[in-house]
């Protein structure tokens, strides 16, 4: 399009404000999830039934899976015939728009699998834009490389990101800080925006923003904390933290920080640390989903996480299986949003 949403008075609302659907992506990179797979399938069609049963969900299933996908989905999720490469849909599918007058739309970024991860991203890449064609509303792309995944905002002008991903030499090596900036506010509607220095140690997305601070009512923000003192992130959440405490949104107001401790640190074989959040959850219609790890701090964390949605059940679901690929709930879903 010509024109940019800023020009046409559409903005990215928060994710607690009303849904008209999930989107969610079936696994399907055999190379990525391995022996795992089916795992992965069976956590991902009990997420999607369980969100199913307050706000209708879509899923992007690639032509030969849908058989398989059919079987382990309830009748309340939609399968959405769609080429694929992965299954991440926070990242490939449209960041939604609305303009406050009953009008939605969608901004794409350009996608290059985090910073060329994979060789193959060409059907990732496409389907942000194809989604919009298929759902007939406005498509913006956004001139620069980045995931839905590595932003959040807070509906009144404030935007948060991680200088990690943002500024990787891998997705935008000729853009500097302002640049992105400039390009943030006109395709996201935002007037602020808030940058952290990395996300979490051993992210194989380079520490997108959703796993380690995120907006949960205005001026309200959920912080990841260490949970114990040998956990190699202490250090940068510490000073995510210190930095958040001296931070002002949009609107010129302090931020009121809620700590939730991360589950116990884990390696993997080679040594790889396992990139495993709490703030990886989906704040749906009607409940909070959650997620699990098989891990001592998994009751606290959704009691915190639920605390601060008294209006919403609270939903734990187990994604051990899909944290050993770096994500969970909030990686998985992109919400759109209701309008009049």
């Amino acid at each position: 399009m010509d024109t940019t949403p800023a020009d046409d008075g559409f903005y990215m609302p928060p994710d607690w404000g009303p849904h008209e659907r999930c989107w969610m992506a079936w696994p399907c990179r055999v190379g990525a999830w391995r022996a795992e797979l089916d795992l992965a399938c069976l956590a991902t069609a009990a997420l999607a039934r369980a969100i199913a049963k307050y706000e209708p969900v879509n899923m992007l299933v690639p032509p030969a899976l849908i058989p398989v996908a059919r079987l382990q989905l309830s009748s309340l999720v939609s399968i959405w015939e769609a080429e694929l490469d992965d299954s991440w849909a926070r990242d490939i599918a449209p960041n939604f728009l609305v303009d406050g007058d009953g009008g939605l739309a969608g901004a794409v970024f350009d996608f290059n699998a985090w910073g060329n991860k994979f060789r193959d991203y060409r059907d990732d890449a496409k389907v942000g834009g194809w989604m919009l064609r298929e759902l007939e509303l406005p498509c913006y792309q956004v001139p620069m490389t980045l995931e839905g995944g590595s932003i959040h905002v807070d509906g009144s002008g404030t935007l948060i990101t991680t200088e990690s991903v943002a500024l990787n030499s891998d997705r935008n090596p000729t853009l500097d800080r302002r640049q992105i900036e400039e390009r943030l506010a006109t395709y996201f509607g935002v007037r602020k925006v808030i940058w952290l220095p990395d996300g979490l140690i051993g992210d194989r997305a380079d520490g997108q923003v959703n796993k380690v601070a995120r907006f949960v009512a205005p001026g309200r923000m959920m912080c990841a904390v260490a949970s114990v003192g040998t956990d190699p992130n202490r250090a940068n959440l510490s000073d995510n933290l210190d930095q958040l405490r001296r931070e002002r949104d949009a609107l010129g107001r302090p931020l009121e920080l809620l700590e939730i401790p991360l589950p116990s640190p884990l390696q993997e074989d080679d040594g790889h640390h396992l990139t495993r959040s709490y703030l990886d959850f989906y704040l749906g219609t009607g409940a909070v989903y959650v997620p699990g790890f098989d891990d001592a701090a998994d009751d606290g964390a959704a009691k915190l996480i639920g605390a601060a949605f008294p209006d919403r059940e609270v939903v734990q679901l187990d994604m051990a299986d899909i944290a050993r690929r770096g994500g969970a709930i909030h990686c998985m879903t992109q919400q759109q949003p209701k309008v009049k």
